[in-house]
């Protein structure tokens, strides 16, 4: 081959692969178009809106955070409705959701929007705190419209088997997918709704064990093959519970036990007394081999601005 030849054939090599993404993110948007999940944050523009079902959706379930995300936003309308609500009032509405630190990092992202402005770049949203890499570029892509590359769980799943070939991928492959996406990403002036379209295929049909025969992108999908012939075994991992803190021989991590006593004291407007606590949050409880370990939950608990003591009760924080 001449010197002449190489660069038209790297040419028509790059053109084949432009065409064959394009061609895929058209399928992927078809496939969107009339499977997608129809949901609220996804027909607003509005920063604060979206910013709310991103946290939300952190570790929980879209039909749970559904009607939580309509009545938050009923008592919490805006930016400036959060941002001066008491935190007891922040912990009662995100009651049923779990990781309640989650509510008190949103409200903190409120007071940070309230008192400098909402940012207009992904670097500007990476500079709030409570905000990481991948809310960052969720918010560029989805409220402000400008291309970024928002890797979650479920965007890695179904982004590095389609353009990796990696079956079972792992946080350490991000750095070669992000560039990756970015290409197949930027081909798209649906830019946007190409990411819920991995987000709901992902979720849908690319699950863990995947529904490759049902996938509109198998012809295209680079680890589809060795599925459908059965060749990919799922590597056994701890599950995310497992690796959580966990007391003794506790059948739940602490998550659990922090959550039920959030619940307790949310239910006592004068305070929850400590006295009888260790029993109501685990049947099992022991206090020889107990008491230390709730005594150190509730003052982690207090430290993260969960709770705070009333003389021998815990309150919700003013």
């Amino acid at each position: 081959m001449d010197g002449n030849a190489k660069p038209a054939f790297a040419m028509r090599e790059s053109i084949m692969i432009e065409t064959a993404r394009k061609k895929t993110a058209r399928l992927l948007l078809g496939w969107y178009d009339t499977a997608g999940r129809d949901l609220p944050w996804r027909r607003t523009n509005d920063a604060y809106e979206i910013l709310v079902s991103e946290i939300m959706l952190q570790q929980t379930q879209v039909p749970r955070v559904l009607p939580a995300y309509r009545r938050w936003l009923e008592t919490f309308p805006d930016w400036q409705a959060l941002a001066r609500a008491g935190t007891a009032e922040v912990l009662l509405a995100w009651a049923g959701l779990g990781y309640n630190r989650r509510a008190l990092a949103l409200q903190e992202i409120a007071r940070q929007v309230v008192e400098n402005g909402l940012p207009d770049s992904e670097e500007g949203w990476l500079r709030l705190k409570g905000i990481g890499p991948y809310t960052a570029a969720a918010m560029t892509v989805f409220s402000l419209k400008k291309l970024a590359v928002p890797i979650d769980t479920n965007i890695r799943r179904a982004g590095a088997r389609l353009l990796l070939g990696k079956p079972y991928p792992e946080p350490r492959d991000d750095g070669k997918l992000k560039p990756l996406l970015a290409e197949f990403l930027c081909g798209s002036r649906r830019f946007d709704d190409l990411v819920q379209a991995l987000f709901d295929i992902a979720s849908l049909v690319c699950l863990k064990a995947p529904l490759c025969p049902t996938c509109p992108l198998k012809s295209a999908c680079s680890a589809s093959v060795g599925f459908l012939a059965g060749a990919h075994t799922m590597p056994s991992r701890p599950s995310p519970a497992s690796r959580e803190r966990r007391h003794r021989n506790k059948p739940h991590p602490d998550r659990i036990f922090r959550g039920r006593i959030l619940r307790l004291v949310r239910e006592a407007p004068t305070g929850r007394p400590l006295e009888g606590l260790g029993p109501e949050i685990d049947p099992t409880f022991d206090p020889a081999h107990d008491q230390a370990w709730l005594d150190a939950m509730i003052e982690r608990m207090v430290v993260d601005g969960l709770l705070c003591r009333s003389g021998k009760r815990l309150k919700l924080p003013a």
